[in-house]
């Protein structure tokens, strides 16, 4: 099985790299974007062959190790 792993500052968390891009976008002449988030993107493959049993050990990985669940939001996709 493959795990996605969607990770993501939280609302009202300062985002410093997310505002660089967006002014580097600006200064490549990209105007209209009004505000940009960055984020992680991890893949994990897995042995497991329960999507539900993977699901919750991909959040343990979360929880423990992956995000900073003080400042970070993560969504977790099992295939």
């Amino acid at each position: 099985m493959k795990a996605k792993i969607f990770i993501t500052l939280k609302n009202g968390v300062l985002d410093p790299q997310g505002k660089a891009i967006q002014n580097a976008l600006g200064h490549l002449g990209f105007e209209g974007v009004n505000e940009v988030r960055q984020g992680k993107f991890i893949e994990v493959s897995l042995k497991s062959t329960d999507k539900a049993k993977a699901e919750a050990e991909v959040k343990q990985m979360c929880e423990k190790l992956l995000a900073n669940t003080v400042v970070e939001n993560y969504k977790v996709e099992v295939e």
